[in-house]
This record gives C-alpha cells, structure tokens and sequence, in this order.
C-alpha cells in the first residue's frame, strides 16, 4: 500500500524509530513491490523488520534483501524447531520472538527437549516479547510472564538472561546521542 510506505517515510523522519512492525504479511502477499521498498527502506537506514509472517512470507522479505534484519514475531507460531534451526542458520540477521509460541514447554511444563537444543545453539538470537495484543492479555499478564520465567529456569543463567534481556538490551539497549 502506498499509504503504508508513506507513513513508513515520515515516521522515520522523527529520528528515534528503530525498526518498522509489528506487521502481519501472509504467504505471497509478502510478494509485491511496495512490501520489497519498505524492506529496502529497512535495510537502507539500519531498521529491524518485526513480522508477525508465516514461513513462505519470511523466506519472501529475505528474497527481497538477504540483509534485511527480521524480528520474526512468535517464531511463525508453529514452525518446528529443526526448521527454526535452518533459518537461523541461513540467515544471521533473523531473530526469533517467542511470545505466544506454543510447543516450547510439554505438559507439566517441562521444556522441550527440541527447544532446550535450539536454544542452546542459538541463545544469542532469541527475543521475548509478550504480545498483549487485547485487552484481556493484560489482565493474565503476570501469569505469561511467570510462564516464560518457568521455562528459562530450566536453561543455563546464561542463555537464560540472554533470552530474557540480555539479547534485547544488546539490540535496543541506550542510543549514543549526540
């Protein structure tokens, strides 16, 4: 959408902005020339994409630019991890959000053997988020949270604090200013 790109354009313009999302993109609509310029545009001025996608319309935004920086909102929801695993390999700039992704723990909440590997590997790369994308996220935030600590301290501290903080912090963490 025009609108879209213009919107992305002047939002910039404020000078504090640093990525363009969360946004939702499905399959091969991710196909078309005005989501390849904002990628572009992305690329260009050092912004991370945050995309709430399924893996078709991923692996589109990486056709667009390989260098495009992708925060990949709830890890695709669903994607088994050994395909996460390939991404992340394929791709050093992807970086996997965890919020509202099923499969990480089994029942009794115990963490997955396939999730405590990819994390293991790849601890460095992982974002948590907690998607209170309704009202109602809100009033069952302390349990999300206490969720999502239930799981990390199952892992090492240090993978860990990464998942939890340290990761975005390294990310997002204070601007130079001038």
């Amino acid at each position: 959408d025009p609108a879209s790109f213009e919107l992305i354009e002047d939002e910039y313009k404020r000078g504090y902005y640093r990525g363009i999302g969360e946004f939702h993109l499905s399959g091969k609509s991710a196909a078309n020339d005005w989501v390849k310029k904002a990628v572009d545009f992305a690329v260009a001025k050092d912004l991370y994409l945050h995309c709430h996608c399924d893996e078709e319309a991923l692996l589109i935004l990486y056709g667009h630019n390989a260098r495009a920086k992708i925060i990949w909102a709830h890890t695709g929801f669903s994607t088994p991890p050994s395909r996460v695993a390939q991404y992340l390999e394929k791709y050093p700039a992807l970086w996997p959000e965890l919020s509202y992704r099923s499969g990480i723990t089994q029942s009794g909440g115990a963490l997955s053997p396939e999730w405590r590997d990819l994390f293991a590997r790849y601890s460095d790369r992982f974002l948590l988020g907690s998607d209170t994308w309704i009202p109602e996220r809100w009033l069952s935030y302390d349990q999300i949270i206490a969720d999502y600590r239930a799981w990390l301290k199952q892992l090492p501290p240090n993978q860990a604090q990464r998942i939890a903080h340290g990761n975005a912090q390294r990310l997002f963490g204070p601007r130079k200013t001038d």
